[in-house]
């Protein structure tokens, strides 16, 4: 008999057989990152790791975005008190390295856009299925933050470090099609291929040697796991200081008001 699933406010598990599906479950938010999907997905992440009833995770978004990333009126009110960030510092420090120690191979299907956090998420999957018009990106310098959250971690390791400066120093938002062809995601399908083809991967998998697929991540993410142990406190720590700063309520500022920002350094 199966092991019952756990119950979250802001994400959905099902089971299709030996696929577990994580549904990241804000649709009206375009499942942007609130204080409770931040506590909740690492919670979600472990039990899906440990799930005995699971040889494979399919992790998705309700409605028409993957994760638009951070929520506005939550970083409005983090940067307005910032020691209330220091927790979720924490907590995108644990999503990281659930993401990173889930043996099962993770495949994303990305329905819609992935941003900032939600970009992170995304990348840190093992095989990435995006629909053609969605976008990916980590804008965290856009708003005046350091992108620390896991954007400095795997956007190098997934296109070099040459382009994940560029991509990261910028903020730019990349079409599926274009991450696809430097590398940065594996597939970009028509919108209207995107279950059939994330359906027939995950299906190849099920019916792969479990351990020997299992152990292989295990050594292809040995590496990864190193460099995630080398800069995410850092990382962390500097994206903390960062929302402390004046360009940070400068940057969440003209986002609200649809302007440029007017950044000077403090």
């Amino acid at each position: 008999m199966s092991q019952p699933l756990p119950l979250f406010q802001t994400i959905l598990l099902e089971r299709r057989e030996r696929l577990l599906v994580v549904t990241l479950n804000r649709p009206d938010a375009m499942n942007a990152v609130n204080l409770t999907l931040h506590d909740e997905l690492p919670e979600a992440l472990t039990f899906a790791a440990t799930d005995p009833d699971s040889d494979v995770i399919l992790l998705t978004g309700a409605g028409r975005a993957f994760s638009a990333g951070g929520d506005i009126a939550h970083m409005e009110h983090n940067a307005a008190n910032p020691h209330l960030f220091d927790h979720e510092a924490r907590q995108a420090k644990r999503i990281v390295f659930a993401m990173l120690d889930i043996e099962k191979p993770v495949v994303c299907r990305m329905n819609g856009h992935a941003v900032g956090l939600g970009a992170s998420i995304a990348l840190l999957c093992d095989v990435i299925f995006a629909a053609e018009g969605a976008k990916i990106g980590d804008p965290h310098v856009g708003i005046g933050l350091v992108a620390g959250d896991g954007g400095a971690l795997i956007w190098a390791q997934r296109i070099g470090l040459a382009r994940a400066k560029e991509y990261l120093l910028t903020g730019e938002l990349l079409p599926a099609r274009k991450a696809a062809e430097i590398g940065l995601i594996n597939h970009c399908v028509a919108p209207e291929e995107l279950d059939s083809a994330v359906d027939a991967f995950c299906g190849k998998l099920l019916t792969g040697a479990p351990n020997a697929i299992r152990w292989t991540k295990i050594l292809t993410n040995m590496e990864l796991k190193r460099i995630a142990s080398a800069v995410m406190e850092a990382g962390i720590a500097y994206e903390a200081l960062s929302v402390r700063s004046a360009d940070h309520r400068e940057g969440i500022a003209a986002l609200k008001e649809k302007r440029a920002p007017r950044f000077t350094g403090l």
